[in-house]
Formats: structure tokens, C-alpha cells, sequence
């Protein structure tokens, strides 16, 4: 048993759109949780039948509008994906009364304090982490502005609540009506000492790094965090071969290389999930086919290379794969 993973229960679920819902998750007794700060996620570690180790990550919201939520509850909203095993997992068997054991929470994309400027730039379900950062720019009454991207309000989870929270400070860009965000246009039009927080799917937080660029901005005044799928439509069974330990291991269409791992009992260093760390990079032998990296922490030269992959995000579309295991 991890000694930093704690149990929750579930108290209450809320359906925000068709595919987003709300979970409260509070200790049992009524005991305080870990403090944590605006931008910070937890991992739930779930159990399959089928699959046995789940281990999903979920951006912690903090309360309702201005209100924060009590120190023994945690707030999280999980989009459900078609492809998406472990959100599936959870719309399908969390109910009130469920019971989960968790991680203590993380942040690797807080927020600064002293930046004299902000803009909270959301895609999709990428709105969660921003959420607590705007209630946190409101409660000290710093300038920000906040843009919300998604394809109609009535899939766009909060957005009533933000519009009723930030008032003017609010844009909400809904494809359907407006057409698409332009993000160069709008990073254009920073002030030059506005600090730039944005999330949401790898194409969106993609598209905002490249037009940063393409503005020549420092690196680093715009910061993101990507909601990485490590399954995809299309995606096709394999088989890895471990070439230290002589193993061969069947990878599922629908599930990630590391969870078969994991579920095959093969030691793996991870911490992330998320494409992000690195710590489950991991040397690659030989592939019949494309690798398909997913991850945030290679560099575009490394992935062309083919000489590692990060095994929580990333695959191949091949037959076999064979890894330094």
C-alpha cells in the first residue's frame, strides 16, 4: 500500500454538460485534506475488473463561485471520453458513497502571485485548473482577463458560473457562433507584461505555443498544461517485447502501453500519466511501425530519432515494439 495515498468518498455528483460531471469527494471522518494551491491536480487511483491498476489525474476546482469548498472536500469534473477507458470507468461506477483511494495533490502549473497581468486562456475541458486561478485573481483584485473556448455553452462546463463569478473579465468563444478562437490575434494584443496561463487539448495549448512564438515572447511567459489522451480513436492493439526481461506483453487498442505494463506486473518508474515528467522514458529497441508520441517532454529531434518513447502517452501503429525492459 502507497503510505501517501489517502481514502475519499464520493458525496455528491452533478452533471455540468452531456459529457461532464461533478464529483465532491470528502474524507469519511470529516478530517481536513491536504492544502493545495490554485492550478494543483490529484491522481485517483482507481481499480478495474478487467484491468486492474487505473490511475487517472483531475484538476482540483476548489468551490463554488467565490465560495470555497470545506477543508475535508475535494471538487473535480471528469469529461467523459468515447475512447477514454478511465473516465468511463468513473461515469459508469461512481456513485454517491463511493469510495476511492487518492494522491495528495500536485502543482506543476501554479500560478504566480506577483504577475502584474493575466490571461487565463481555456479549451474545453481545460477550463477546470483556471477556475480556482480566477477565483484567486478576483479575491485580491488583480487584472486579468479570461477567454473560454469551446464549441457550444451548453458543452462548456462552468461557464454559466464564470459569467455570474467574472462578469465583463469573461469572454466565452463558442465555435458555433463566433467561429474559431484566433489565438495569435489574441496573444497580439497583450500588454507586453501579461502572464499567460492556458489549457486544454494538445492541438489547443500547440496552437497558443506556436503563436507565442511567432510573436517572439520570452519563453516562459506563457505557461501551459495539456489534457494528454493516451488513447485515441484508431488506435490499434500491439505487442511489446521486453528485451531485458524476456517478456512479451499484448497492448490493447483501447489502453495505454503503460497500463498494460502495469497490469502485466512489469516494474515501470511513472509519476506523471501525463506525458509531462519523463520519468517513464524509456530506451526503444526496434518498431515495425510509426511511433506515436504524445508526450510534452521530448524534444521534436528526439522524437524524429525513435530512440525512446514515454510509455504513460505514447504508442506505436504497428505489430511489435521492442523496449530496454
Amino acid at each position: 500500500m502507497n503510505p501517501k495515498l489517502f481514502d475519499v468518498k464520493v458525496v455528491q455528483i452533478r452533471q455540468l454538460t452531456p459529457r461532464v460531471r461533478e464529483y465532491l469527494l470528502t474524507t469519511a471522518d470529516g478530517a481536513p485534506l491536504p492544502t493545495w494551491t490554485a492550478g494543483a491536480h490529484i491522481a485517483l487511483h482507481l481499480t478495474s475488473p478487467t484491468r486492474g491498476l487505473v490511475v487517472r489525474h483531475y484538476s482540483l476546482i476548489g468551490g463554488s463561485g467565490l465560495q470555497d469548498d470545506p477543508p475535508n472536500t475535494y471538487r473535480i469534473a471528469v469529461q467523459r471520453e468515447e475512447h477514454g477507458f478511465g473516465s468511463n470507468l468513473i461515469h459508469e461506477t461512481f456513485k454517491a458513497g463511493t469510495t476511492l483511494r487518492i494522491g495528495p495533490p500536485v502543482n506543476s502549473f501554479a500560478l504566480d502571485r506577483s504577475a502584474p497581468k493575466v490571461l487565463l486562456l481555456a479549451g474545453g475541458i481545460g477550463i477546470t485548473p483556471l477556475v480556482p486561478m480566477a477565483r484567486s485573481l478576483l479575491r485580491r483584485k488583480r487584472s486579468f482577463q479570461m477567454v473560454y473556448s469551446g464549441r457550444s455553452v451548453d458543452q462548456m462546463a462552468y461557464a454559466q458560473a464564470l459569467k455570474e463569478m467574472c462578469g465583463e473579465v469573461l469572454q466565452l468563444q463558442c465555435s458555433d457562433t463566433d467561429g474559431m478562437l484566433d489565438i495569435k490575434k489574441l496573444l497580439a494584443a497583450q500588454d507586453p507584461d501579461t502572464q499567460v496561463y492556458v489549457c486544454g487539448p494538445t492541438p489547443f495549448i500547440n496552437a497558443s505555443i506556436q503563436a507565442a512564438k511567432s510573436l517572439n515572447w520570452e519563453e516562459g511567459r506563457l505557461r501551459s498544461e495539456a489534457f494528454i489522451s493516451s488513447v485515441l480513436a484508431g488506435d490499434t492493439p500491439f505487442k511489446v517485447s521486453l528485451k531485458r526481461s524476456g517478456r512479451d506483453v499484448e497492448v490493447r487498442g483501447d489502453e495505454s502501453l503503460l497500463d498494460a505494463l502495469s497490469n502485466a506486473r512489469i516494474p515501470v518508474f511513472w509519476d506523471c500519466r501525463k506525458g509531462e515528467c519523463g520519468l517513464c522514458a524509456t530506451k526503444v529497441v526496434s518498431h515495425d511501425g510509426e511511433l506515436q508520441h504524445r508526450d510534452r517532454y521530448l524534444t521534436d529531434e528526439e522524437k524524429q530519432q525513435g530512440q525512446s518513447m514515454c510509455l504513460c502517452v505514447s504508442r506505436t501503429n504497428g505489430k511489435s515494439l521492442v523496449l530496454d525492459l
